[in-house]
């Protein structure tokens, strides 16, 4: 192997550091709202709270992780990341398998269809008189269905279908296989890597959703974690915050909606690195062949 020139050298010492100074500035806010959600009130008022916490406590932490409505959301939203990603994926992978067959009739009027949902999509308000049409509003199917299949993903679930030996269908078929014995047995367990990916992307958007609740979403008892977000952050006032009942704690207001964010963060990223292994790579195969 060439050995690398010294301008070589130089060039990706410079790709390094730029690289490094975009993430730290990426990383900043985040480490912004996480120090003001461990800083006492006065620092955060005073502005002087940066990247460090000032005057360090855990009451806003401890307040927000206690609060029963804080815990409810969080049950929502954890309810309809898994209920929503695990049936994604099925309905998704039940959707490309077969257009992975080349010797489908019609697949190619089928996957322009497809293709044309991407580009021209009804809106708002179809899907709002679809979703009262079926009696779903303030349910907790209307947080589901509208996001279960995604033709991109499709798309690239069917890709690497298309990159899979064709002899070891056959090979089952000729043991006496059906096709939905060897998609499950067969075609499934090997592609661990790209249904890691596309389950992560599902699981990012039904987290991550507050469009969608918003509109939809009526019932206290029904608020996503992201609802919840967005109440304490218009609502949480600038004096004393409600612990339980009668007993009051004083807790800075900015302090609690950073806290909230954090705390709302956690869970999407405790996942995130045993999946990340897979990320790139299922994206990488994924999208071998068009």
């Amino acid at each position: 192997m060439q050995s690398k020139t010294i301008g070589d050298r130089a060039l990706d010492t410079v790709i390094y550091v730029v690289l490094v100074f975009m993430g730290l500035i990426t990383l900043l806010p985040f480490v912004n709202v996480l120090s003001k959600s461990f800083s006492e009130e006065w620092a955060i008022v005073a502005g002087k709270v940066g990247i460090f916490p000032i005057g360090f406590q855990l009451d806003t932490m401890r307040y927000v992780v206690t609060n029963h409505q804080f815990l409810h959301s969080l049950y929502i939203s954890v309810l309809v990341t898994v209920i929503g990603s695990l049936a994604s994926l099925l309905v998704t992978a039940l959707t490309a398998y077969p257009l992975s067959k080349r010797h489908l009739p019609g697949m190619g009027v089928i996957i322009v269809l497809f293709i044309f949902t991407i580009m021209f999509h009804g809106g708002t308000i179809p899907n709002y008189l679809l979703l009262r049409k079926l009696n779903l509003l303030d349910h907790l199917g209307a947080l589901i269905l509208p996001a279960l299949v995604s033709v991109f993903n499709m798309l690239i679930i069917k890709s690497y279908f298309e990159t899979l030996p064709e002899g070891l269908e056959e090979s089952a078929k000729l043991e006496g296989a059906r096709n939905m014995t060897i998609l499950f047995r067969i075609i499934l367990p090997l592609s661990g890597p790209v249904l890691a990916t596309i389950g992560l992307f599902y699981a990012v958007h039904y987290w991550n959703d507050y469009f969608g609740p918003m509109i939809y979403i009526n019932s206290t008892s029904l608020k996503t974690l992201q609802l919840y977000l967005q109440d304490i952050i218009v609502n949480a006032d600038t004096s004393s915050m409600e612990k339980s009942g009668d007993d009051l704690l004083n807790v800075p207001a900015e302090g609690v909606r950073s806290a909230t964010v954090i705390a709302s963060a956690i869970p999407i990223l405790l996942v995130y690195p045993f999946l990340q292994k897979y990320f790139i790579k299922g994206v990488l195969i994924g999208s071998v062949k068009g």
